[in-house]
C-alpha cells in the first residue's frame, strides 16, 4: 500500500515536473494580469507612478464617459449585423463544397486561404481595394454601372458596413467546421427524406441545419466574443474615424491604456466588458435551447 501511494506521488511530481514550464507561463503571463487587473480597476493608474486607490471612481467615470456610448453602438452595430452574416455566408460556402465535384480539394484550400492570411495584412490588401480613388471596388463600380464609389473608409455612413463586408472575405475558418458538421450528418435521413419527396432546400432546412445546430451554437458564441475583441483592422485602417465611427470598445479600451495611460480606467471597461460577454453568451445558451438540436436527447 505504501509503495502505491509512494509511486502516485512521484508520478504526481514527475507530471508537474514536465507541465511546470506552462504552469509557470500562465502564473505570470495570465494569473497575475488577470488577478492585476481586477485592483488597477479600483486604482489611478498610468504605469509610471504607483497607484493610487480611488474606489469606484473608475466605474462612475464609465458611466458618464460620451464616447462609451459611442464605443458601445458601434460594436453591438458590428455584432448585430457581421455574426448573421458571417453564419449564413459560412453555411452557402459549406454547402457549396460539400458537393461531391472533381478537383473539390482545390476549391476547399482556395476557400480557406483568405483565414489564415495574417490579419495585418489582410487589412493592407482590403486598405487599397477600398481606396476611393484607385480602389479596384470602385473601379469595378464605375466599369459596370459607371456610378462613383463611395469613400468606403472615409465616411461614416460606410466605414462600418465596409469593415463587415471585410470580414466575410475571411470566414474559410468557420465554413471549414461547418463542413467538417455536414459531413457527418448521417446519409440515411437524407435518404429517407428523398424517398418523402423532399428537395434540396427542404432538406437542408429540416435535416442539416438542426443537425448542425450544436456548431452553428458555437460559432455564434465565438462570433460574440470575436466581435467584442474587435481591434486590428479598426487601429489599422481606420484608428476610429471617421468622427468615431469606428471607435470599437476594445480600441478604445487600448487606447485609454497605450495612448492615454490611464490604466486604471482601462482595467474597468476590460472588467464590464467581461461582464457583457458573459451577460450575453449565457442569454444565447439560454435560447438555445428552443432551436439547438443534440443527438440522442429527448426534447
Amino acid at each position: 500500500m505504501r509503495q502505491n501511494l509512494a509511486m502516485v506521488r512521484k508520478r504526481r511530481f514527475q507530471g508537474l515536473l514536465f507541465i511546470s514550464p506552462w504552469l509557470i507561463g500562465f502564473a505570470i503571463f495570465t494569473l497575475y494580469p488577470f488577478i492585476s487587473s481586477i485592483y488597477y480597476s479600483f486604482t489611478s493608474y498610468d504605469v509610471i507612478s504607483k497607484p493610487v486607490y480611488i474606489g469606484l471612481d473608475n466605474y462612475r467615470s464609465f458611466l458618464s464617459d460620451p464616447l462609451i456610448g459611442k464605443s458601445l453602438y458601434n460594436t453591438f452595430y458590428y455584432a448585430i449585423f457581421s455574426i448573421p452574416l458571417g453564419i449564413i455566408w459560412a453555411l452557402i460556402v459549406a454547402s457549396v463544397l460539400n458537393f461531391k465535384v472533381g478537383g473539390i480539394a482545390v476549391y476547399r484550400t482556395l476557400f480557406y486561404i483568405p483565414s489564415i492570411v495574417p490579419v495585418v495584412a489582410s487589412s493592407m490588401i482590403w486598405l487599397w481595394l477600398l481606396n476611393p480613388q484607385y480602389g479596384i471596388i470602385n473601379g469595378i463600380l464605375y466599369f459596370l454601372f459607371k456610378i462613383p464609389g463611395p469613400g468606403w473608409l472615409s465616411d461614416p455612413a460606410f466605414s462600418k458596413p465596409s469593415l463587415i463586408f471585410m470580414g466575410l472575405w475571411g470566414v474559410g475558418n468557420t465554413a471549414l467546421i461547418f463542413l467538417a458538421s455536414m459531413q457527418d450528418v448521417p446519409q440515411s435521413l437524407y435518404e429517407s427524406a428523398e424517398l418523402d419527396g423532399a428537395n434540396a432546400l427542404v432538406k437542408f432546412r429540416h435535416i442539416t441545419i438542426p443537425m448542425i445546430s450544436p456548431v452553428i451554437l458555437f460559432n455564434v458564441i465565438m462570433g460574440l466574443i470575436g466581435t467584442f475583441q474587435y481591434f486590428t483592422q479598426a487601429y489599422l485602417m481606420t484608428n476610429g474615424g471617421p468622427a468615431d465611427s469606428t471607435l470599437f470598445y476594445a480600441l478604445y479600451l487600448y487606447n485609454n491604456a497605450f495612448r492615454y495611460f490611464k490604466m486604471g480606467y482601462a482595467s474597468a471597461m476590460a472588467w464590464i466588458m467581461f461582464l457583457i460577454i458573459l451577460i450575453l453568451t449565457l442569454i444565447t445558451f439560454k435560447l438555445s435551447a428552443r432551436w439547438v438540436y443534440y443527438a440522442g436527447q429527448a426534447k
